[in-house]
């Protein structure tokens, strides 16, 4: 279910965890990384910020984590999308999409 627009600018950073994730399991540098990356380095997403939104996603079953060897052979936990991830996605989406129409009509009023 979308969040109502008061609630959607807490949760942006799970539909940005959400949406790096749609494209491949990534540990937690790898989705920082990939969210700075798209966002031109407009948005840099803090450790602690990331973690509390990843331990709180995989909470509610929209994620799952899973350990693995990073790139240079650490021990890192991948996370992956589960299917209600994958709906939550749908629905944050839809809720974002209007949410930011809704503020771009109220910004560009003359």
């Amino acid at each position: 279910m979308p969040r109502d627009f008061d609630d959607l600018r807490h949760g942006t950073i799970d539909v940005l965890v959400l949406k790096a994730l749609s494209w491949e399991p990534m540990h937690g540098y790898a989705i920082a990384s990939w969210i700075g990356t798209r966002a031109s380095g407009d948005l840099m997403i803090t450790d602690p910020a990331l973690y509390k939104a990843l331990h709180r996603l995989e909470a509610e079953g929209a994620i799952r984590g899973d350990w693995g060897l990073s790139e240079n052979n650490r021990r890192a936990k991948y996370y992956s999308l589960s299917a209600r991830g994958k709906q939550m996605l749908r629905a944050e989406l839809a809720a974002w999409r209007r949410y930011s129409r809704a503020v771009d009509a109220v910004l560009e009023t003359t």
